[in-house]
């Protein structure tokens, strides 16, 4: 077991009566040299910085004893280049100085650029030997003084993209580690070898689970090697207990897909290459004894042309786009799983009849000309088997996978790194948003995995379960749903329904009022806040690449009825005409006139209503930067 102290890891043995440290291992050394006992990569990123921020530069001083050149980013235009020295202070070039802990990358719009740096991180564990830290917060910092000289519509639209950047700063679930790999799984990681010492962290990472994938392209561009920093987005959550006399450390990470992200309601299905919406590879941890274990499981949504555009409605109607196609862009999508992961069972949690049946139908159908001894597509109707609090029955489920858990295995490692068990297949879970009924079913799957690795390993007996141990079976539950509300809030905006169960094990009354509670504020955040979040992550993604050749400023706005559209003024006018309508109508014993106000306003109040109920799209915050297809 390692234990990290006073910036060292320690190698904790254990003996019958007693454990003591053993190895001082330096953070520098990678996983593959920890299980070989061979020595440090050479690449080494700088883990600590000083940010002068001069009048005309911005200048990145490495302060963690590392070495290397200062960083110099031009304030005029966002150009690049080593320093050997500090640029000289003066009386009227006084900097700011702060301290940062990475450079995340750079963003081009019209007529600046903008640099995203790290100002406050957090160590929340470690894995494979190196600590694994959360952005707390970040910093944009423009390059934008060539600006001026701009034209005034281009400095009102520049103005307008940088202001969608505010929404990038908060961006949820970014981690990342100066040594370790955070975007391959274990079996990965192992299968790549000693060839991970030999190339910079950034180009073993998987594209496209680098949150920052575009930002760091000039960075690339200048060789800036040290100062690429892989940024993961998903959730990262551990902990230790003990069996018996053994400590066992889990973890639980999730790495979220960059190729079709967004928020809840403006990204579903898939596109027409066969990349998803929510897309999220979740792998499982765990380490015993000198064991090590891993298991991968995936979520995403269905894999065809499918839409939910909001409307003031609290569930929009689904809308399935060019049916004909889905055949085509499910196949494309499960050829890539298969490369990935190998075989794969597809379960589908969906409802088979209401507004989710004609989804289902189209799945069930699309997955027939997909379907072979390597793909395999399972239909378990969540709501109607389980409803509401009967979770358990997910056992039902679990019967008809097991079979395919036991042939496809998981990873294990023995203490010298020796592969002695390798996952050859993965489960791929859905449900509508895949976040609420997919966490239940994923924490179940992911603890019988847990349950058969120990009883591989001679630790559990062959009828023993997580649940006869409470403190382990209390922190399992935790991970689980931790993992979940993180995974749902970076898709939803809100922590997870059901959470609850995975939490507690059973329904309580607190968790059904506090699912109450985050499906109204899913509600408010998809139709009224949404549509500016999904733009942010449009423009940071490289989704949406600004450029003075394109006609942004149209792109910026809204058409001529969206822009009368607001949903607080036709609210107060609804008001107002019913008010008045109350008034004329006490009034009618003094004049008929009265009654013919009362009416007039009450028809006004209808109409209003009316139009709004009618026009519900045009009233709900937007993308305005990729139009929906509807």
């Amino acid at each position: 077991m390692f234990v990290y102290f006073n910036d060292h890891f320690y190698f904790v043995t254990s003996t019958k009566n007693s454990r003591h440290l053993s190895t001082v291992i330096s953070p520098h050394i990678t996983w593959k040299s920890i299980m070989a006992g061979k020595g440090e990569s050479g690449h080494k990123l700088h883990a600590r910085m000083r940010l002068w921020e001069f009048p005309d530069e911005y200048v990145v001083e490495p302060t963690d004893g590392t070495g290397g050149s200062f960083l110099s980013v031009s304030r005029v235009d966002g150009s690049m280049k080593l320093l050997d020295e500090l640029p000289h202070c003066s009386a009227v070039r006084v900097p700011k100085i702060r301290t940062i802990y990475g450079v995340i990358g750079v963003l081009k719009l019209l007529a600046g650029q903008y640099l995203f740096v790290i100002t406050e991180c957090q160590c929340v564990g470690s894995y494979l030997g190196h600590p694994i830290y959360k952005v707390s917060s970040m910093k944009i910092l423009p390059c934008d003084h060539s600006l001026k000289r701009s034209p005034e519509e281009q400095k009102r639209t520049e103005a307008e993209f940088s202001s969608l950047l505010n929404a990038a700063e908060g961006t949820p679930g970014l981690f990342f580690s100066y040594n370790a790999n955070l975007t391959l799984s274990m079996q990965r990681l192992h299968d790549l070898g000693d060839e991970s010492k030999t190339i910079p962290l950034w180009r073993q990472a998987d594209p496209r689970y680098l949150w920052n994938n575009y930002m760091m392209e000039v960075l690339i561009d200048n060789k800036l090697d040290q100062y690429l920093l892989p940024i993961l987005q998903g959730s990262f959550h551990h902990f230790q207990a003990a069996i018996g006399k053994d400590i066992i450390d889990v973890t639980l990470i999730a790495r979220r897909c960059n190729r079709r992200t967004g928020t809840r309601m403006w990204r579903r299905g898939a596109d027409p290459d066969g990349y998803v919406a929510n897309f999220v590879e979740t792998e499982q941890i765990m380490q015993l004894n000198g064991y090590t274990a891993s298991f991968v499981q995936v979520r995403g949504s269905m894999p065809f042309l499918w839409e939910q555009i909001v409307n003031l409605k609290y569930k929009p109607n689904f809308e399935i786009v060019k049916p004909e196609e889905a055949p085509g862009v499910a196949d494309r999508h499960f050829l890539d799983l298969r490369k990935r992961y190998g075989a794969v069972v597809a379960v589908d949690l969906v409802n088979k009849h209401g507004g989710e049946g004609q989804l289902c139908e189209m799945y069930g159908n699309a997955m027939q000309s997909i379907v072979n001894e390597d793909i395999r597509y399972l239909h378990f109707d969540f709501h109607r088997i389980c409803g509401h609090i009967h979770f358990e029955r997910l056992s039902m489920l679990y019967d008809q996978i097991s079979e395919f858990l036991s042939k496809n295995r998981y990873l294990l490692l023995n203490e010298k790194g020796e592969k002695l068990e390798e996952q050859t297949g993965v489960v791929r879970t859905n449900c509508i948003d895949c976040l609420d009924r997919t966490n239940v079913t994923q924490s179940m799957i992911g603890r019988k995995i847990l349950e058969s690795q120990l009883r591989r390993i001679g630790i559990f007996g062959a009828e023993e379960t997580i649940s006869a141990h409470p403190n382990f079976d209390d922190n399992f539950k935790i991970l689980w749903a931790n993992h979940g509300d993180d995974v749902s809030i970076q898709y939803s905006g809100t922590p997870a329904l059901k959470g609850d169960f995975v939490r507690c094990g059973k329904r309580t009354i607190e968790g059904i009022l506090k699912d109450g509670f985050n499906a109204l504020a899913r509600y408010y955040l998809n139709n009224f806040c949404d549509g500016t979040r999904q733009d942010a992550i449009d423009l940071v993604h490289g989704n949406f690449i600004a450029s003075v050749s394109r006609d942004t400023s149209n792109q910026l706005q809204k058409g001529s009825l969206e822009t009368l559209a607001s949903l607080p003024i036709a609210l107060s006018l609804v008001l107002a005409a019913f008010f008045f309508s109350i008034l004329s109508l006490k009034q009618v014993r003094h004049s008929w006139w009265n009654l013919f106000f009362s009416l007039m306003w009450a028809s006004v109040t209808v109409a209003i209503a009316a139009f709004v109920r009618a026009n519900g799209r045009m009233f709900c915050n937007r993308p305005r930067l990729h139009k929906p297809r509807r």
